[in-house]
């Protein structure tokens, strides 16, 4: 199974949370900053203890993996993405999860064309 490049460091998490934009919905909060690469988009997952105990935080990164995974296509190239989930996320199923990350990506504008594409 091949894996996503994914920021995993505190100080890049810390470095989105300052320079990043930020839009949140009632599920989710999206931060994205431009890297200048045009290289592969990475993604960071935050889920904090108040949403849940790590069973519940566990299944709601997996969702919000899945999502990212799935719709890694449309999303343009050169960013950085940090969600962090809000305790409604506890109470979400995956098309619930996977609505809101794209709603936030919407609002970034970070969705590509899909006819610029074909």
């Amino acid at each position: 199974m091949k894996r996503f490049n994914s920021i995993k460091k505190y100080g890049d998490f810390q470095k989105v949370y300052k320079t990043g934009k930020s839009y949140a919905n009632r599920l989710l909060i999206m931060y994205v900053m431009r890297t200048g690469e045009e290289t592969d988009t990475r993604i960071g997952i935050s889920v904090s203890k108040k949403v849940g105990n790590s069973v519940v935080r566990h299944h709601i990164t997996r969702l919000l993996r899945e999502s990212y995974r799935l719709n890694k296509d449309m999303v343009k190239t050169g960013l950085d993405i940090v969600v962090v989930a809000r305790a409604a996320a506890k109470d979400s199923n995956f098309r619930q999860i996977e609505s809101a990350y794209l709603h936030l990506c919407g609002l970034h504008n970070i969705l590509e064309n899909r006819s610029e594409k074909n």
